[in-house]
């Protein structure tokens, strides 16, 4: 047989290099292949707006391809440090949501919940709404209407929440999506170090002997993430991963430690125990740099690796080499998220993760630290400037009086007219119910599908005289308001995001918004000014909201002063504390020997572990555990529309393992205290056989969160939503998965896509070993 005549010397493709070129390139060549490089594409009139991903805490660089219209029509990577061109399905996506057929484009208001929503003029609905917050408070007082924000707002615009709701509203009760998120780190971060932020940036991780990673399915939640831990992977790094699903990343690690939900207290206690027994400790920084180390040491005291192996569902002999390898490591670090912080115990769990790097002397250091993954954009930044319910911005304590009175000078009114600290989003939830909170006004969430206990919030909300919802398409919260103001999504302004690593970063308009489209900013200035409060809200957009925020930050512990979008612009990114305009910024915290609590050190707590607020009982057995999956992004409000995601992840499924009996597909009831939902079994060997798992993007009837517990941690507030008692009956059919609400006379698109959410199958994707094939 004799081989193809080679191209003549003439030709103007490549020549290649038999030997280096790779197996069965020469015979494409050969048979007249055109190699890639000679590909353009055609960029005439197009304009590359440089932004950032809306979506998870990585905060993604990317460009935002726009036509000669100024329409935004597509997405690149962008060679950000951040992410170096890579984006996950949902950045790679993220940009179709901006002209969705689904975009609200005017106010809708209605009398009541029995109507159907009516399309009205800016003017009308924020005359209903001015009119309807002054009667539930000329009725029941200022603190009887209610404000929610949330953590995927610009950091201007969740300022402007905090300030909104205590000036214009003039009420104590304001609070945040995010404290479903993050606010047991921030606990614990300001328990320990006094600041509430990452100790290390992302590039930390590539420089580590040894990496911890705890709760945190990095694989599907934060997938560009995973190019760090690749990379201290190369360079030797052990990886220790805790989950009770054997991840994707888990899947690669040296140790993965299976344990049972509800246990990361006892089997961190259980490691500090052995790194103390086998004097792995570091004496001298736990002397000079730390205080309480002897009431954290007795705790540990008390759980030796057999107590915690029984407790946790793991071998002992995995607790000490967990404690060997973490305490032998040069430099250790470790990160965490939502799966050792959603727990009635959060903020103790993240203290003993902080425990084990400081008895070792990892904190401070180049690949030595200790960090928290934020799963919405601005989940770091969402919680630094007021929105919360018990801080100002700056980080400062409301109830503070010096802080109190900061600020107040700053918004220029006295300090008696300043509210008093809040309550918690889901304790907000329980005064509706009770009556004590009669209006709502929220902005950019959606409890309807992300609150525990959905049964309960529904009907808590239905007890409301008048709910107002913000957002860019009809939530399954916006819904049931009587009255609905569309605003801009993140490519239609401009502002800035802080990361997990604290950086802040700038967002750039690409676009202008559609006709009848208003931003956040806009809409709370001219409420404020209806409600009679408009010369504290004189913005005209982003930059001017910014400016304020840099000065009311100054001298806090978040400060910004010296952040300034030009710089921005320029460096890609400036991480917090940044107290003055030439200041570098501040990447790695602690590096000077010292902490921000006024003796400098590193206070340790004693944390005893607890068990899980709600019993297992020979009825209820099984630890159901919940979470995301790599399509959708928290409640799926954005992303149960985008064709591909809703393709490649139509529906929510249990994952369980095989000793059950059930098969691929099969129908499952799960079923807790709180209600029920049938969903297709996923069978795969890579979750414990005491636990199963379903993910949370899907409203009732096949939400997750109809299952969830609703109680909270007694400091940060937040559900545990990573465990609650279960148990699993066969059923007959599956729970129809309903269509993402769409605003009058329109239907759900796209019709193919949505078709999907009827596939009786779960999806395709290797959510683990051992995942059966579908045929």
């Amino acid at each position: 047989m004799t081989s193809a005549p080679r191209p003549p010397a003439t030709d103007d493709r490549l020549p290649l290099d038999p030997a280096l070129a790779p197996p069965g390139t020469t015979a494409f060549r050969d048979a007249g292949g055109l190699p890639a490089g000679n590909w353009r594409g055609a960029r005439d009139g197009e304009t590359l707006v440089p932004t950032h991903c809306c979506f998870c805490g990585v905060q993604c660089g990317m460009y935002l391809r726009v036509d000669r219209t100024g329409t935004v029509f597509g997405v690149e990577p962008r060679n950000h440090d951040i992410n170096r061109m890579r984006l996950c399905p949902k950045g790679i996506n993220a940009y179709q949501q901006v002209n969705h057929p689904d975009r609200l484009t005017a106010p809708l208001v209605r009398s009541s919940r029995d109507e159907p929503f009516r399309e009205v003029s800016w003017d009308e609905a924020l005359s209903v709404t001015a009119a309807g917050i002054r009667a539930v408070q000329a009725r029941h007082g200022n603190d009887a209407f209610g404000m929610l924000g949330g953590a995927s707002l610009f950091t201007e615009k969740t300022y402007l929440v905090g300030k909104f709701a205590r000036i214009a509203l003039k009420t104590r009760h304001v609070d945040y999506n995010g404290r479903l998120c993050m606010v047991s780190a921030a606990g614990a971060n300001k328990l320990a170090f006094g600041i509430d932020r990452a100790g290390n940036p992302f590039s930390d991780i590539l420089l580590t002997d040894c990496l911890l990673i705890a709760g945190a399915n990095v694989g599907e939640c934060f997938p560009v993430l995973t190019q760090y831990v690749w990379g201290a992977r190369d360079r030797g790094a052990k990886l220790i991963v805790v989950d009770p699903r054997e991840t994707a990343v888990a899947r690669t690690a040296d140790i993965h430690v299976a344990l049972r939900p509800g246990t990361d207290a006892a089997f961190f206690n259980a490691v500090l125990h052995v790194l103390v027994e086998e004097g792995l400790t570091d004496e001298a920084f736990l002397a000079t740099r730390t205080s309480g180390w002897e009431e954290a040491r007795a705790a540990a005291a008390d759980c030796p690796p057999r107590r915690a192996a029984e407790i946790c569902g793991v071998p002992a002999e995995q607790i000490t080499e967990v404690a060997r390898v973490f305490g032998t490591a040069g430099k250790a670090m470790a990160w965490h998220a939502r799966g050792i912080e959603h727990h009635t115990q959060g903020v103790d769990n993240c203290l003993a993760v902080i425990n084990l790097c400081a008895a070792t002397g990892n904190i401070g250091r180049p690949g030595a630290g200790y960090g928290t993954l934020t799963g919405q954009g601005n989940g770091q930044g969402g919680r630094e400037h007021g929105q919360k319910s018990d801080l100002l911005p700056g980080g400062r304590s409301i109830n503070d009086p010096e802080h109190r009175r900061q600020i107040s000078r700053i918004w220029g009114i006295d300090e008696a007219e300043l509210p008093r600290a809040g309550t918690s989003m889901v304790e907000m939830v329980h005064q509706m119910r009770r009556g004590e909170i009669r209006g709502l006004l929220g902005i950019c969430n959606n409890p309807f599908v992300s609150l525990p206990d959905l049964p309960a919030v529904t009907a808590a909300y239905d007890t409301l005289d008048f709910h107002v919802q913000c957002d860019f398409f009809l939530s399954e919260t916006a819904a049931n308001a009587h009255v609905v103001l569309p605003v801009t999504t993140w490519a239609e302004d401009e502002g800035v995001m802080a990361n997990a690593e604290a950086r802040v970063v700038k967002h750039n308009k690409a676009q202008e918004p559609p006709p009848g489209v208003r931003t956040d900013t806009w809409v709370m200035c001219r409420l404020a000014q209806l409600l009679g409060a408009g010369d504290k809200f004189a913005f005209t957009g982003s930059r001017d909201v910014f400016e304020e925020l840099r000065i009311a930050s100054a001298g806090t512990v978040n400060d910004y002063y010296g952040i300034t979008y030009e710089r921005l612009e320029e460096t890609g990114g400036i991480a917090w504390p940044c107290p003055t305009t030439d200041h570098p910024g501040t990447p790695r915290l602690f590096e000077d020997g010292r902490t921000h609590h006024p003796d400098g050190l590193i206070h340790l707590q004693r944390v005893e572990w607890r068990p899980p607020a709600d019993p297992y009982s020979d009825e209820y057995p099984l630890s159901l555990t919940t979470g995301r999956t790599v399509a959708h992004f928290l409640s799926g409000n954005q992303t149960r529309r985008l064709g591909a995601l809703v393709e490649q992840t139509p529906r929510p499924w249990v994952e369980l393992h095989p000793a059950h009996g059930f098969r691929n597909g099969d129908p499952v009831r799960v079923v807790t205290r709180r209600g029920a939902t049938v969903l297709p079994a996923l069978v795969t060997e890579a979750i414990r056989p005491d636990t199963v798992f379903v993910p949370y993007h899907w409203p009732i009837p096949t939400a997750a969160n109809t299952l969830t517990n609703a109680a909270l941690d007694p400091r940060s507030k937040i559900p545990e939503y990573k465990v609650c008692a279960c148990r699993l009956e066969r059923a007959e059919h599956l729970d129809e998965v309903p269509a993402p609400p769409t605003p009058p006379g329109r239907s759900a698109y796209p019709p193919k896509a949505q078709a999907a959410r009827t596939d009786p199958l779960p999806p395709t994707a290797p959510q683990g070993r051992g995942t059966a094939e579908r045929s």
